[in-house]
């Protein structure tokens, strides 16, 4: 039996979801040359939307910024990870759904680790660019069990502050985009990264005028800065 954490404490709200064979039978399909997606989960808009209150004109939100009790019915999804590459980013916290997918508790467990051996340097990448240049990414995932039933991921990865330092904390959801009836019991394999997105932000310290040119490599959307990333 799988015992997963909560975060601090809180418990995630009971949701009724329907239940499907597999989560995405053309899963392998779609993920082949998808670039520029947007946002799909609600539990990845929730905490994106979050992320972005509890930051206002800073470059990201202090770690203590983050009240779970204002993210509860996101929880199941939400992890935090210490950003230490050498030891492959492991989970501080992890929700109890993303323990669920892979039928095991996932506190102090490399985040690496979960993926395909051949995704990992890119994971990595991913990863330093977020903590390093202080702005988000936003990827499609997906993994197989043991019979071969594929499901898709959603997931977050943004910066967080903490003691002073952007390299130090990641929060972020890794959202299933369905509930198959043998999620939590059938465990999920390694998780195969999709395309991918960066979310910057426009730097307040040297704030553009108000009838700024267009960015040459970006769109400007809601105060962000939108990136298209390519193929795995």
């Amino acid at each position: 039996m799988v015992v997963a954490i909560s975060w601090l404490g809180a418990v995630a709200s009971k949701t009724t979801t329907t239940l499907s064979r597999t989560g995405t039978a053309a899963a392998k399909a779609r993920h082949a040359g998808q670039v520029g997606r947007p946002m799909k989960h609600p539990s990845v808009r929730q905490l994106f939307d979050y992320w972005t209150e509890r930051r206002g004109l800073r470059a990201a939100p202090e770690r203590a910024d983050i009240e779970p009790g204002a993210i509860r019915r996101v929880l199941a999804d939400t992890y935090i990870l210490a950003f230490d590459a050498r030891a492959g980013h492991p989970f501080r916290i992890a929700g109890t759904r993303v323990c669920a997918a892979f039928a095991r508790e996932l506190k102090s467990q490399p985040f690496v680790d979960l993926w395909r051996a051949d995704d990992r340097p890119q994971i990595r990448e991913l990863l330093a660019t977020v903590a390093q240049e202080t702005i988000g990414v936003v990827a499609s995932a997906y993994a197989e069990n043991h019979d071969g039933d594929d499901l898709e991921f959603e997931l977050i990865a943004l910066p967080l502050k903490h003691r002073g330092r952007t390299d130090a904390r990641l929060l972020g959801a890794l959202a299933p985009v369905a509930m198959p009836y043998w999620f939590g019991i059938n465990a999920l394999g390694a998780l195969t990264l999709g395309s991918h997105r960066f979310i910057g932000t426009v730097a307040e310290s040297d704030p553009l005028p108000r009838l700024a040119p267009t960015l040459p490599q970006g769109k400007l959307s809601r105060g962000f800065v939108v990136y298209d990333g390519g193929q795995s």
